[in-house]
């Protein structure tokens, strides 16, 4: 089905995408050209649609991007301070705080932080 420009509008770029069998991933399929979202869902259940037309995702493509490593810093900076009991107000003459307290001055003393 070829939706027009003059239609609808100028077209832009959209990415489809559809959920992986496993669920929460996505991969891209394909692209088209189309005026608005409505066209373009349209667009993409006409190409794309197979057998389960209600897995697919339209993406104006000008929108999509990557983060990589490079961009962002990814683990073993985060505080994990809520995972040590001392963190909840717990009775401190516990045992289990006493033993979270000398675990979390040890990982301070490793990490360099006392």
């Amino acid at each position: 089905m070829e939706i027009e420009a003059s239609e609808h509008g100028d077209e832009q770029s959209w990415t489809v995408f559809r959920q992986d069998r496993a669920g929460g991933y996505h991969t891209e399929c394909g692209e088209l050209e189309a005026a608005g979202v409505a066209d373009a869902k349209r667009e993409a259940l006409d190409t794309f649609a197979e057998d389960d037309p209600h897995s697919l995702w339209v993406v104006e493509t000008e929108y999509i991007g990557e983060v990589n490593g490079d961009d962002v810093a990814f683990g073993g900076t985060t505080n994990k301070s809520y995972r040590f009991a001392q963190t909840y107000n717990v009775d401190p003459a516990a045992e289990e705080v006493e033993a979270s307290e000398s675990e979390q001055i040890e990982a301070e003393k490793q990490r360099g932080d006392i």
